[in-house]
């Protein structure tokens, strides 16, 4: 069984997918982009202000499926431009305080929207 789990303090999904889905004990988070769920524009003022976005999207998912990042267990981050790698990291770095979830960074050809950083997670439901 699947449950669906959307919220309006993060962005609505630009496709045909949901925001994150409940199964098997887990919570998958769909990829998340710099979009302001107030307004509905892109933040890309710089890619540290871009990733705090993206982070604060996915706090958002969490939050409302009763979570936090202490129970994310997996990340996937995909950049535009791996010179942006610490800059990012320096950001999602301080959304964790310990125990850090396995990840992958990969450079891509493109993203959604042109963005320079999208991040997917997936948390283990407590």
């Amino acid at each position: 069984m699947k449950t669906i789990i959307n919220t309006t303090n993060a962005p609505a999904p630009i496709g045909p997918y949901s925001q994150s889905v409940k199964a098997g004990g887990l919570l998958f988070v769909s990829g998340q982009v710099a979009i302001n769920p107030v307004s509905g524009e892109l933040v890309l003022d710089d890619i540290k202000t871009e990733t705090k976005q993206v982070m604060e999207n996915i706090s958002a998912i969490l939050t409302e499926a009763g979570l936090n990042f202490s129970h994310v267990v997996k990340t996937s981050i995909f950049l535009l431009d791996m010179g942006n790698f610490a800059q990012v990291n320096e950001v999602y770095g301080s959304y964790f305080s310990d125990n850090f979830p396995a990840r992958e960074t990969v450079q891509v050809a493109g993203l959604p929207k042109n963005v320079n950083v999208e991040i997917t997670v997936t948390a283990i439901v407590a």
